[in-house]
């Protein structure tokens, strides 16, 4: 390996290669860049919490298996994972232990990829009930994934509608 030149140094003097790959670094960026999370925070919250989870199903699986505080408190847990949308059946425990914070990221299902989805929802284009959404963090429960939609006032909607000939005459004059 070559010696490194004066600017080089200077440019890496305070990079860590050694502690950047233990700290998981490259993970954080290939998720943040797959789902287009825009802060790191985000990412960060969604990773304590995924953290968070795994410790309790860990707590909870050291317990007695008929304990009734051990079986109310897993009902309870994958009842609350699986309204919020993270899980896909509340089957068992093992679904929580592989959670991750890709399994937190939602996009809106009015679109075809997500970079796209993301653009809508910060351009102010998807509405979730009869609120506007413009943080693509936001948490889309069970319960409210039928009131996805397009904001009334959105271009792209109309285009839509046109497109399957369903845009009545008072959308046309608007």
């Amino acid at each position: 390996m070559r010696k490194l030149k004066f600017h080089e140094k200077k440019l890496l003097k305070k990079v860590n290669f050694l502690e950047w790959k233990r700290e998981g670094g490259q993970r954080e960026s290939l998720v943040i860049h797959r789902y287009h999370v825009t802060g790191r925070d985000d990412y960060k919250k969604y990773s304590s919490l995924c953290r968070m989870v795994q410790k309790l199903v860990n707590i909870l699986k050291q317990m007695d298996s008929r304990d009734p505080y051990r079986i109310e408190m897993t009902d309870a847990l994958l009842e609350k994972l699986y309204n919020m949308g993270v899980i896909p059946s509340r089957k068992s425990l093992a679904l929580c232990e592989r959670l991750s914070a890709c399994h937190c990221s939602d996009a809106a299902e009015v679109c075809e990829h997500l970079k796209e989805a993301v653009t809508y929802i910060e351009q102010g284009h998807i509405r979730v009930g009869p609120d506007t959404v413009t943080d693509p963090a936001f948490l889309v429960t069970r319960n409210m994934e039928d009131f996805i939609t397009w904001v009334d006032t959105s271009k792209i909607r109309r285009k839509v509608l046109e497109y399957n000939e369903k845009l009545d005459d008072y959308d046309a004059l608007n």
